[in-house]
This record gives structure tokens, sequence and C-alpha cells, in this order.
């Protein structure tokens, strides 16, 4: 293991969208029980700060890994075409008036039949977008349309965490 793998090289995955997450949980483990630092207790204090950086690493990897937005984006980068999430915020103009539309219905429902219907509309919405990027990534291997739609993608998280707050209330 080297620390500047890719996470895909780090876990043993092939370098592509799809993934089998209880091969990333099982890796994951694994890698964890060889360098935890609890493993190094009886080689000193040098050893631990090593299994330290070790176990931050491995951890930060399984974060990217198992969630499919982050995983997106991470590859985008891999690929060279980091999303610029901030600074980049163009959207096909469709989404825009989807987004909008979104916006306006969560702001309408009174009830909780038409935030659980609004919910269900943009979950469905947010599994298709991600049938796409699988997709794009993988199959197409365009890294940089698949920035476009991770951007998309995280409106549609940002909306759904807004839908769930309004629930909440």
């Amino acid at each position: 293991m080297k620390l500047d793998s890719n996470d895909f090289e780090l876990f043993d995955l092939p370098v592509q969208f799809e993934q089998q997450l209880d091969l990333i949980d099982a890796r994951w483990r694994a890698l964890q029980a060889q360098v935890h630092p609890d493993r190094f207790v009886s080689q000193g204090a040098a050893a631990q700060r090593v299994a330290m950086q070790w176990s931050v690493r491995v951890n930060e990897g399984y974060r990217r890994l198992k969630e499919p937005l982050k995983r997106a984006a991470y590859l985008c980068e891999l690929q060279g075409h980091p999303l610029n999430a901030e600074s980049n915020t163009q959207m096909l103009p469709e989404f825009l008036m989807q987004q909008m539309a979104w916006r306006e219905e969560l702001d309408a429902a009174i009830s909780a039949p038409a935030l659980q219907a609004l919910d269900d509309e943009i979950r469905a919405a947010r599994a298709e977008a991600l049938k796409t990027l699988a997709h794009t990534l993988d199959t197409l291997h365009n890294p940089q349309q698949a920035a476009q739609q991770v951007r998309q993608l995280m409106f549609i998280e940002r909306i759904l965490r807004d839908v769930d707050q309004r629930t909440e209330k």
C-alpha cells in the first residue's frame, strides 16, 4: 500500500462508478484491521503515528467510495475534470426550471401528503440521475459531462434535505 494511491487502488477496486457496496465495506474492514493504530502499540509512538495516518487515509477513501455522489466527483477529478462546484454553477435551462418548480412546490406544500408526494418525485429524479451518471462515467467515459451531472445531483440532494427539514417541522 502506498499513501499516494488513489482510493480505487487502495481498496483494490475497479476505477468505475458502479461498485458493490458490500465489497467496499469488506475491503475497508480488512484495511482497517491492517493499519489500526492499536496493532502498533508495542512498536512505539512513531509507528502509531504512521498507523494513524494510514487509518485516516483509509477512512477518507472509504467515505469517498461509499457515497455515490462523492465517488462520482472523485472519478471526475481523477480524470481531469474537477467539479469546481463553488465557481461553476452553470446548469441546463431545463434543470433550472425543474429546480424552480420543486422550490415552488415545497413553498406551497402545507400538508404531509403534499410533502411526501414531492419527496417521492425528487427521489425518483435522483435515482434516474444516478443511473444516467453511471452510464456517463462507466459506458461513455465522459467525465466532463459527468461533472455537470454531479453538480445537478448536488442540487437535488440539497432540495431533498430541505424537504426533509420541512417534513420534520
